[in-house]
């Protein structure tokens, strides 16, 4: 199965270096570019994707404002692509936003190919490709940005339909643990806490491990900076 790709940045040269890259993959196919949000949720209207590399600052609508339009199906059609930032910056609270508003992670602009390569191919198949560890330093450097302590939110009330065992994993997803960190340390399966993270993932309505690791510090299960 060929994924389906397209480049948004708004310098050119970035996008041929990609481009170069991407299409001497087998499995891969670059469909469109776009040198701005704005452009890219237009082509869209009328392309196929299945993957978006998506610039954070851009003139007119940046990618921050594309990806939450995209992950909500205003472009693209429910079931549309995925989003994977691109930044220059590690902590970038345009990053951090992003991740908030549904891009499956984000790579920094200087990744080496083969890493970029396999972003692509684990985001496309439903994976984050942001260790929950790198969101965990994130979320540190930019906590002014949640609630206040005790602030309740749409966020915190999903917790409740989580069972306490399901609350334990999200509490470890959220510190930074695989799946198979998270079987040794609760003495599970691998198998088993995989069922678990599906679970929450649906119950709590999210994406993928990204957000979830967003939402168990917004609503204060995880304290930035501790646990």
């Amino acid at each position: 199965m060929t994924i389906r790709v397209m480049l948004v940045d708004d310098q050119a040269l970035l996008r041929t270096g990609f481009r170069m890259v991407l299409t001497a993959q087998p499995d891969m196919e670059v469909v469109a570019e776009a040198s701005d949000g704005a452009e890219a949720l237009e082509v869209l209207r009328s392309t196929a994707v299945d993957v978006v590399l998506m610039d954070v600052r851009m003139p007119r609508v940046d990618g921050v404002e594309a990806t939450r339009r995209i992950c909500e199906g205003g472009e693209g059609g429910p079931g549309g692509p995925k989003v994977l930032i691109l930044t220059t910056f590690d902590l970038d609270e345009y990053a951090f936003t992003a991740l908030k508003a549904g891009a499956g992670g984000f790579l920094l602009k200087d990744v080496p190919p083969g890493e970029l390569l396999s972003a692509i191919r684990a985001v496309h198949s439903g994976d984050a490709v942001v260790a929950p560890s790198t969101t965990r330093r994130l979320i540190d450097r930019f906590s002014t940005l949640l609630p206040a302590g005790g602030q309740e939110t749409a966020a915190t009330g999903l917790l409740g339909r989580l069972t306490e065992r399901e609350r334990e994993v999200l509490v470890l997803i959220a510190q930074g643990l695989s799946n198979g960190e998270i079987a040794g340390h609760l003495v599970l399966s691998e198998a088993t806490v995989k069922t678990h993270v599906g679970r929450i993932l649906t119950k709590l309505e999210l994406r993928d491990r990204v957000q979830a690791v967003v939402l168990a510090y917004e609503t204060g299960l995880v304290r930035a900076g501790g646990s």
